[in-house]
């Protein structure tokens, strides 16, 4: 009897390769850094993968999770930079991705109704590192703008959830969540009116083009931030209505 070859041993040949490997939702919880409290602890989902090339035989999946253990839940850019360096190294591979997403919580508002309370945003962080690392933020805020006052009505009363914006970025350094969240929430409760209001801009009526626009318009006048994009979202009706833009520092492309 001949002996049975090693096939699993034997050179590829055929160099095709495994896009990408890892896993994903892991709920890990994490500590990040808070404007007003230096941190917050909050639960994080990852999403870890690696791009490998065609000679590699497999990979063994604990290691994700033994590199994640090794960081304690610690998120800033600069730890976010080493488990990438990290992954790329331990799993000899091409390119190495990681997702972060999570829930950060603000005390609302003053001016908020019923202010007692948090507000919840979700965040996404992706990096990737291959000769270069690149490295996003994206923030969602709900968008509730206040209806316009009635005379001997008291109060202006709440939109509830009209939609939400979705704030894509990269940054020269280091930039504050709450103050991504803070200029959103400024654009959509200050700048951005009814259009049946009388002290209403009629540039600032509310849709999602001229709140898109707003927001380009405060956003291009960061000096922390690289690029960006913006997604306007209306939730409110049957169906749903958007208007997105994009800008980079780079090739100075105007907010219109």
């Amino acid at each position: 009897m001949s002996d049975m070859k090693d096939i699993q041993g034997q050179p590829d040949y055929r160099r095709i390769n495994i896009k990408k490997v890892g896993v994903k939702n892991i709920s890990y919880p994490v500590t990040v850094r808070d404007k007003a409290r230096k941190t917050q602890q909050t639960v994080a989902t990852f999403n870890m993968y690696v791009n490998l090339p065609h000679q590699f035989k497999g990979t063994h999946m604990s290691r994700f999770v033994e590199i994640l253990n090794r960081f304690q839940g610690e998120i800033n850019l600069k730890s976010f930079h080493r488990i990438l360096e990290e992954m790329k190294a331990r799993l000899q591979a091409e390119a190495a991705h990681l997702e972060i997403t999570f829930p950060y919580f603000l005390k609302k508002s003053s001016g908020q109704a019923q202010s007692v309370g948090m507000n919840e945003y979700r965040c996404t962080m992706h990096g990737s590192l291959d000769k270069t690392d690149d490295l996003t933020l994206e923030i969602q805020v709900p968008i509730s703008p206040p209806l316009p006052s009635q005379t001997g009505q008291g109060l202006p009363r709440s939109l509830g959830h009209w939609g939400r914006a979705t704030i894509r970025l990269r940054f020269r350094h280091f930039i504050w969540i709450e103050d991504i969240i803070q200029l959103v929430e400024e654009v959509t409760s200050h700048d951005l009116c009814w259009p049946t209001s009388k002290t209403c801009a009629t540039e600032y009526t509310l849709s999602v083009e001229s709140i898109t626009t707003a927001l380009g318009r405060k956003l291009e006048n960061q000096p922390a931030i690289a690029w960006f994009s913006v997604l306007v979202e209306n939730l409110s009706q049957g169906y749903n209505t958007f208007a997105s833009l994009e800008w980079s520092a780079n090739n100075k492309m105007p907010v219109s």
